[in-house]
């Protein structure tokens, strides 16, 4: 589950810093408020990588994934690629999860055939 969480928290640290190029052309918005924004939220999906196998970690990650929907109200945009990456985000724990469970199934197979040294 760890490596499909991590990389797509890894495609929305680069989503992000597109959105605040894309900021950056608003006249309402000041430059140094656009990327204190967009590099605390970049910084934080860099960090919840690390986090994703923790406990809490999964619910922090839907939590980040509802403040990229909600950006799209200051870039409408964000409101697609905050969905689009919802979805990645539920298909990565979902069968990050299947795979993880397969994968100690196969441990404990091998591990039942092998026949002890003593």
């Amino acid at each position: 589950m760890r490596t499909l969480c991590a990389s797509t928290l890894i495609g929305e640290f680069f989503i992000i810093g597109f959105a605040g190029l894309v900021a950056m052309k608003d006249p309402d918005l000041s430059m140094a408020a656009v990327w204190t924004v967009s590099g605390i939220a970049m910084f934080l999906s860099l960090v919840l990588c690390g986090m994703v196998t923790r406990p809490g970690g999964v619910a922090l990650g839907w939590a980040f994934q509802i403040a990229l929907i909600a950006s799209g109200f200051v870039i409408p945009t964000m409101f697609f690629l905050g969905a689009v990456f919802a979805g990645l985000w539920w298909a990565s724990v979902h069968f990050g999860r299947k795979i993880d469970e397969a994968k100690a199934r196969f441990a404990a197979q091998a591990d039942a055939s092998t026949p002890d040294a003593a």
